[in-house]
Parts: C-alpha cells; sequence; structure tokens
C-alpha cells in the first residue's frame, strides 16, 4: 500500500473496488449529517484529512509494486468513526493517485479497502475496547493508531498474496512473504504513527476540547480521574 497502478488482475481490482464501495457510500452518508449538524467540524475534519494525507505521502519502498509508509488514519477514526474516515481515506488515496503518482486509479479500491475501511475500523475497534475496559485515553489512541496502521498492511499483503501465490506454497507461501517484507519496516513505523498521534491528540486536548468532548473522545462529566487524564 499503495499498490501501484495496474499492478493487480483487473478481477481483482474490480473485486476489491466492489468490496469497498459500500464502506465510501455509507461514509458519505455520515460526513454529510456530521457537516449538517455540525458545521463547525469542518476544520477538524479538515485536519483529519490533512493528517492522513501527509502521513501517507511519506514512501519507503518495501515491495516491488508496494510500498511502506504511516497511514495517519487512526486519528480520522478515533474522532470521527470509521465510516466517515472511509471517505476522507479514499479521497486521500484519490488525489494522491492523480498528483504523486502513489497507487493508481485501477487499485484504488484496493488500497481504500484496507487503508480506508479496514485500518480505521480496526484501529477504532482496539481503541474503543480498551476505552470500555478503562484504559488511559492517550494509551488507547495510542494502541488504536498502531493498529490501523499495522492492520492496514496486513490487508495488502493478503491482497497481493491472492493476486500472486508462490508458484509452490501457493497464498499462505505468498503470504508469509509479503508480510515479512512489510513488517520490516511497518512495526516500527506503527509504533512512530502511534506516538504521533498521541501528541496531535494532546495538542487537540489544549486547543478543541469542547468539539472534542462534543465527539465523545473526552467525557462529559466521566469517570473519576478524567479530568486530569485529559490534560495530563
Amino acid at each position: 500500500m499503495h499498490i501501484a497502478e495496474g499492478y493487480l488482475p483487473p478481477a481483482h481490482a474490480a473485486a476489491w473496488s466492489v468490496a469497498a464501495a459500500p464502506f465510501v457510500v455509507h461514509g458519505v452518508r455520515a460526513l454529510s449529517r456530521e457537516v449538517k449538524a455540525h458545521p463547525e467540524s469542518t476544520l477538524l475534519l479538515g485536519a483529519s484529512g490533512a493528517f492522513t494525507f501527509v502521513l501517507s505521502a511519506l514512501k519507503l519502498p518495501s515491495v516491488t509494486g508496494s510500498c511502506s509508509h504511516p497511514t495517519g488514519t487512526g486519528l480520522g477514526a478515533i474522532l470521527f468513526r470509521p465510516p466517515i474516515m472511509a471517505v476522507l481515506g479514499t479521497i486521500t488515496l484519490l488525489f494522491q493517485a492523480l498528483l504523486l503518482a502513489h497507487g493508481g486509479l485501477t487499485t484504488l479500491g484496493a488500497n481504500a479497502f484496507s487503508m480506508a475501511v479496514v485500518g480505521p475500523w480496526a484501529g477504532f475497534g482496539v481503541y474503543w475496547l480498551l476505552r470500555r475496559f478503562g484504559v488511559p485515553l492517550m494509551v488507547s489512541v495510542f494502541f488504536g493508531a498502531f493498529v490501523a496502521d499495522l492492520s492496514t498492511y496486513c490487508v495488502t499483503s493478503v491482497q497481493l498474496a491472492l493476486a500472486f501465490p508462490d508458484p509452490s506454497s501457493g497464498f499462505l507461501g505468498a503470504l508469509g512473504k509479503f508480510g515479512s517484507i512489510f513488517a520490516v519496516t511497518q512495526v516500527p513505523l506503527a509504533v512512530s504513527e502511534g506516538l504521533l498521534t498521541v501528541l496531535v491528540m494532546r495538542l487537540l486536548i489544549q486547543s478543541s476540547k469542547g468539539e472534542l468532548t462534543r465527539l465523545g473522545v473526552l467525557l462529559r462529566g466521566g469517570r473519576k480521574g478524567e479530568k486530569k487524564e485529559a490534560v495530563a
């Protein structure tokens, strides 16, 4: 991720586009409702999209036909939930394909499914679960961003292994090869992204505390110690 233009067989590219489409359509509706109900959220939405664009544009070669880099989707998923992040992530990928030659139009569906769909849902799921068990906010944010990043590359490994199975060991052999190559660069990148997301969240708490409370990131009159945690 990004899987390069024309790298996937046409049938695979089409299948991943079909798989990603319902999530993006649902996200468009969720985004429309959010903007209509809370026009003041557009600034934070733009910041979330910009965060994703900048981080996912940092390109480190990892394997032929793909590359390795942060994704930046964990922050938006935590703030606005995964459906909206599906739209922001897909828009990011579209602009990167058109302006930066990162990814491509034929592989947009596959890249969107891994980075804009699975990554945000996996990251938010971990974040939500940790918060439900009383884990401190910043620890939950770190692991949410970490998982959103790493899960994206797990899915990309599956996509490439399905398209290019190993001649001798088949899908599982190819999955092991793609996954191991990605892991060399992606695990430390996922850790770095988690730490950076924590830093950005701390800054947002200082500048947009009311908006974060409305979004449910900070609890209004929440658990004992919540206020201290929010500004720690």
